[in-house]
């Protein structure tokens, strides 16, 4: 395994607080090229794949589809369909195991492979710049695109900031920050004139003059391959590589921006109201995709990685393809397998099976073999010494966050120290001497206060409604007696 190898940081950056330097073990899965992925016996994918209300299907049991046709639509604004990622016949609409920490089930549509990768009719729009913001957003829309760095929101409404917000720089989001995930940097390293004409996209819909492209000093193929896609678009002036130190979240949306402009997002804030909007570099790449060769998104690249797989790489994915069938395609797992996670060691969440499908959200698929990944030992009580507030990449004070969380006292969580701040990135658990688990406190309080909020609005429209009818009811017994009177004095 060679070494990593560093390249110069940009000039002229700012720093975030807080942040720790950890190991990188990225250089595992970059030594062979990006490889596409075989197609599986059959395709399992869940309707809800993205942040907002869940798709709805379009296709019955039955039913034959083709590579890239929608088989569930968005029933609202903040949504995304969901298209066939290959040929084949719906065999099952139906509640299945998916990937999530809680590890219910939930509403998926199974595909039986065909192997015949047949497409639907697609639609290439030879020059995008003759289309207005507004058909390509909806395009992008159409092409359920969502945000490929994790948080899975939709694209289109990232490229609407509103008519009151003055975007004057577009961010995208390469410094890939946690350990062992590679695939962005692959993307950007093999298929950067994909990303840089997705770029031009969103700069077009946007009506934006600038980019800024933010990798880690440790991606020498990605500024290599972004540097040459650049010359050749022509683009020198308008987009620019920014190279950042590896520091460990760098990749967060809000840290990265602070470190290349040394602004700040408003707490519970969006970068739209300082001017910037931020987007994935796989994000870009599946927007120029869906434009220029009318392919909606039905697959992505992730990093299977670890030592417990034979061959760490990165492939391309059908979303819907089960864990077991890429472990397959990384060789295998080796001896001793411990841990099997999907998303990094930092911040990804553990799996019981690899019978699980991949999702539009899924970045990489961590096998651990004995030992890698360490069980924490048993928390001891905390001491109070602050290596958690230090590490917080977010100005956020942990130790107070764990103690109203731990005791249930959720309103003082949320609004005297801004419990939604956190991005639980995990610093302050890496950090705490103690092994105390701070974020699983942090995500347990942020569970109860989202139930209860939901609780109170289904409340509330009870209450409304009950009110309502009451009112209803009044009014209607006030016309009958009105009516009564009339009728009396007619008599």
């Amino acid at each position: 395994m060679s070494a990593e190898v560093r390249i110069p940081v940009s000039p002229g950056l700012f720093k975030f607080d807080g942040g720790v330097h950890m190991p990188t073990n990225k250089d595992m899965s970059v030594q062979v090229p990006l490889t596409v992925a075989s197609l599986p016996k059959e395709l399992v994918l869940p309707l809800q794949q993205h942040i907002g209300q869940v798709a709805e299907a379009v296709v019955k049991v039955g039913d034959r589809v083709l590579k890239g046709q929608q088989i569930a639509k968005a029933p609202s604004y903040v949504s995304a369909p969901i298209h066939a990622p290959t040929s084949g016949i719906v065999t099952d609409i139906g509640d299945k195991p998916v990937p999530h920490s809680s590890g219910l089930e939930a509403l998926c549509l199974t595909i039986e492979v065909d192997g015949k990768e047949e497409w639907c009719e697609r639609e290439a729009i030879a020059d995008y710049t003759q289309l207005d913001p507004i058909t390509l957003r909806n395009k992008v829309r159409e092409a359920g695109i969502v945000g490929l760095g994790g948080a899975a929101f939709p694209s289109s409404v990232k490229l609407n900031p509103g008519p009151n917000r003055d975007i004057n720089l577009l961010v995208i989001n390469g410094a890939e920050c946690e350990p062992y995930i590679t695939c962005d940097q692959t993307l950007m390293g093999e298929r950067a004139d994909e990303v840089i004409g997705g770029i031009q996209i969103i700069l077009h819909t946007l009506g934006v003059d600038e980019c800024w492209i933010g990798i880690e000093d440790t991606m020498p193929t990605a500024q290599k391959g972004l540097q040459e896609a650049i010359r050749i678009a022509g683009e020198e002036q308008r987009i620019q590589v920014k190279v950042v130190p590896t520091i460990y979240p760098t990749g967060g949306e809000k840290q990265l921006i602070k470190v290349l402009t040394g602004k700040e997002v408003p707490s519970n804030g969006l970068p739209a109201e300082i001017g910037i909007v931020c987007h994935n570099p796989g994000t870009a790449a599946a927007m120029y995709r869906a434009i220029v060769k009318g392919e909606p998104l039905v697959s992505r690249i992730l990093t299977v990685t670890g030592n417990g797989v034979q061959q760490p790489r990165n492939l391309e994915v059908l979303f819907g393809t089960p864990i077991s069938h890429l472990v397959a395609e990384a060789g295998g797992y080796s001896n001793n397998v411990e841990r099997l996670i999907m998303g990094g060691p930092m911040m990804g969440f553990a799996m019981h099976t690899d019978e699980l499908p991949i999702l539009k959200a899924t970045n990489c698929i961590f096998v651990g073999e004995q030992g890698e990944i360490a069980d924490p030992p048993p928390a001891d009580p905390c001491i109070r010494c602050g290596d958690c507030a230090n590490a917080c990449p977010a100005n956020l004070l942990p130790q107070q966050l764990y103690w109203y969380s731990k005791s249930r006292q959720f309103e003082q969580a949320q609004e005297d120290y801004n419990l939604f701040d956190c991005i639980e990135c995990g610093c302050c658990s890496f950090v705490c001497p103690s092994n105390i688990p701070l974020v699983q406190y942090y995500r347990f309080a942020k569970t109860e206060i989202r139930s209860a909020e939901a609780d109170k609005r289904k409340a509330d429209h009870a209450r409304a409604r009950h009110e309502f009818r009451e009112e209803r009811m009044e009014r209607e017994q006030r016309e009958k007696a009105e009516k009564l009177r009339k009728k009396k004095e007619e008599l």
